[in-house]
């Protein structure tokens, strides 16, 4: 019965390549199984490495989550084949082009038609803990709108997991210029520049590998499913709903909850000294000592895991939604949840809507800082344009 409602799954599951090929002219290869895998995940982490290029072929998604919450890509580097981990980067970044591309005009359409501007974005971190403020991250981020060219400054280049690297960067966007030429970053202390190119030559895929390899699978991400909004009080005696000026606009205020950064890491496919080398490497990182570049060999695929009994399909996709029975290397997993206080004021006078930031934003979505601001901007947020964020971090 489970094979009628998932026959690519099955097949996938099974190896039976024959059958994959003759349901992929039926069969919707971005499905999801009751435990969020797709066919690619299964294919992936039961090595069939058959099946992971012929699904690729047929355009199978690499950037999609399972129940778990890890991609194709996370479970290809546990299984450790060195082939498999290469196709499936150069197909991600293959699909991350190809949706660029065709959502390229609707994004130069929107910010062609929205008004020229400059405004400035201040996210300031907090927290109950005495001294914590003062090494949480703080930035101040210029923006700069003249038809379809934006121009962005920030000091805050990236932030993940309660760390965070400083610089003093520009992105600049060029919307009538050609694709490849239209993203230039400025690093404004080495007084250098660099075009963000849309192809990797062949030595930089495979140091990407190296790395993906050799280094703890993350996945990281602002929690949103369960923010929930309210309006702030103020008062002592007699509490009312808080409303004040922000500058020239008259603003409601909410406190927000349930804001959570969710962080999770594996690193079963690392070895003892893989591990030594990484402490060490982040050691003198930071304690700001350069490390010296050493010619290194390529890494090595990893032996296939040895499962102590092979789980059956019907086992499989009759257990528990979201709880799936253990297929791949066995994980070595840490999470980490930290939990934020936040309130947010809200303008209905402001002369922007979120629609129109969020076209903003999603030309340098890729970079790490904007995704987390744009993915949070993608909340239910109250009505009119949050013109001011207060987080806090409570320590936790």
């Amino acid at each position: 019965m489970a094979g009628d409602v998932f026959p690519l799954h099955r097949s996938v599951y099974l190896g039976d390549i024959r059958r994959v090929s003759q349901l992929l002219r039926t069969e919707d290869v971005t499905k999801k199984d009751s435990h969020g895998n797709t066919p690619l995940h299964l294919a992936v982490i039961l090595g069939h490495k058959e099946c992971v290029h012929l699904l690729l072929a047929h355009g199978a998604p690499v950037k999609v989550k399972n129940a778990e919450g890890w991609s194709p890509l996370a479970e290809a580097i546990s299984f450790g084949d060195r082939q498999t981990i290469t196709s499936l980067l150069r197909k991600l970044k293959h699909q991350s082009r190809e949706l660029l591309e065709q959502r390229r005009p609707d994004l130069i359409k929107a910010l062609q038609e929205l008004g020229d501007f400059s405004m400035e974005l201040k996210w300031d971190f907090h927290s109950w803990v005495p001294l914590v403020s003062r090494i949480l991250p703080s930035d101040l981020c210029k923006i700069q709108k003249k038809g379809s060219c934006i121009r962005m400054d920030t000091t805050l280049v990236d932030f993940n997991d309660m760390k965070w690297e400083r610089g003093d960067i520009s992105f600049i966007f060029n919307g009538g210029a050609k694709p490849a030429q239209s993203l230039i970053v400025l690093d404004n202390k080495l007084r250098v520049f660099q075009k963000i190119r849309y192809e990797e030559t062949e030595a930089e895929i495979e140091d990407e590998v190296d790395i993906l390899m050799s280094s703890d699978i993350v996945a990281a991400q602002m929690s949103t499913k369960n923010i929930t909004f309210s309006r702030a009080q103020s008062g002592w005696l007699f509490k009312e709903d808080k409303s004040e000026m922000v500058g020239a606009f008259q603003s409601n205020f909410y406190t927000i909850h349930g804001l959570t950064l969710e962080s999770r890491k594996r690193r079963e496919h690392l070895s003892e000294e893989d591990l030594q080398k990484n402490k060490a490497l982040m050691e003198n990182l930071t304690k700001g000592n350069l490390v010296e570049n050493c010619e290194a060999q390529r890494r090595q695929s990893l032996a296939p895991p040895v499962l102590k009994e092979k789980t059956g399909w019907e086992e499989y996709i009759s257990s528990e939604p979201g709880k799936a029975p253990h297929l791949g290397r066995t994980p070595v997993q840490k999470e980490s949840h930290k939990t934020f206080k936040a309130t947010i004021a809200m303008s209905d006078d402001f002369p922007m809507t979120v629609k129109e930031l969020l076209d903003v934003l999603e030309v340098i979505a890729p970079f790490k800082q904007f995704s987390k601001l744009r993915d949070f901007m993608q909340t239910k947020l109250p009505p009119g344009f949050p013109v001011k964020i207060e987080c806090y971090y409570d320590g936790k």
